[in-house]
């Protein structure tokens, strides 16, 4: 099996991981609050990989400090949008990263997007408007929050390819969450009603804190060590439909025929974008050493 392959196997593995745990999560933030719960949650996962491997280089720390505050300006700006938008809403805009990511990816590069690439990413995002939507949108205060966060995942998706393959993978991945769980637990401190862990949260931060914090943002570290941004953020877009098979058979909730529609269309522009790159990476690995901070 070659090397993109695994790649993209590592990535659905980790998008499966992103999805199912949603059901968790949700009954774990009625315990704790958002931003306390992002804090405790990556905490795990730091220590856990940074217990692992520890960066030997100040490039390291600073690339992965970078690529942490970019990953928490997307949980933050997420989690303060949906106090003033619907969770729908939320994860339709949310959704645009996967637009964002080619066009930011080919403005690093300097070049124009594939079109192959941008039918992939139009196609996937009409299926995660498809998977997401159950009302019309109307605008909301929030809805510039969840802007604001796609924006940041998919600033972290590009970050990644460019800066990963410089750097050990564990330690590096060890240094984002570190950031994000510091800046987690000091947000929750300021501006939320600050809680310790207890009771069924543990079991939630332990799943989600160890195997998707610490296992399933390793595996995407790694992966964009080998594919490219663009191919990337179309095999996280499987992350809704994990997240809807997961509601589905834990909690009974129903697809319907827009969830069943947006999920095919979703893995139909993962096939277009794929076969629009083949095995070449949207950042090469010269230009990613020549713009790398």
């Amino acid at each position: 099996m070659r090397r993109p392959a695994v790649a993209v196997a590592a990535l659905g593995l980790a998008s499966f991981l992103f999805g199912a745990t949603f059901v968790m999560v949700k009954d774990a933030i009625t315990v704790l609050p958002p931003l306390g719960f992002v804090g405790w949650r990556f905490s795990l996962g730091a220590a856990a990989l940074l217990a692992i491997s520890r960066p030997r280089r100040r490039t390291t720390v600073r690339h992965g400090v970078v690529a942490g505050l970019l990953l928490f300006a997307g949980y933050a700006f997420q989690t303060r949008g949906l106090v003033d938008t619907t969770a729908s809403a939320s994860g339709l805009i949310t959704g645009l990263y996967v637009v964002f990511t080619p066009l930011l990816a080919a403005a690093v590069a300097r070049r124009r997007p594939r079109l192959g690439v941008m039918a992939g990413a139009l196609v996937a995002f009409a299926g995660l408007v498809a998977l997401t939507s159950s009302e019309g949108l109307r605008a909301r205060p929030g809805d510039l929050w969840t802007l604001g966060a796609a924006i940041a995942f998919a600033g972290h998706i590009v970050y990644l390819s460019r800066v990963a393959r410089h750097h050990p993978v564990i330690a590096f991945t060890g240094v984002q969450l570190a950031v994000v769980a510091f800046l987690g637990l000091t947000g929750s401190l300021i501006l939320e009603e600050f809680a310790v862990p207890g009771g069924a949260s543990v079991t939630a931060l332990l799943v989600t804190g160890l195997a998707v914090s610490g296992g399933a943002f390793l595996l995407q570290v790694w992966s964009q060590t080998v594919i490219g941004a663009a191919r990337t953020a179309l095999v996280l877009a499987l992350e809704p439909v994990f997240a809807a098979v997961a509601g589905a058979v834990i909690l009974g909730e129903r697809l319907g025929t827009g969830g069943i529609l947006g999920g095919l269309l979703i893995l139909i522009g993962i096939h277009v974008v794929l076969a629009a790159t083949g095995d070449e990476d949207d950042l090469p690995a010269a230009e990613a050493v020549s713009a790398a901070h």
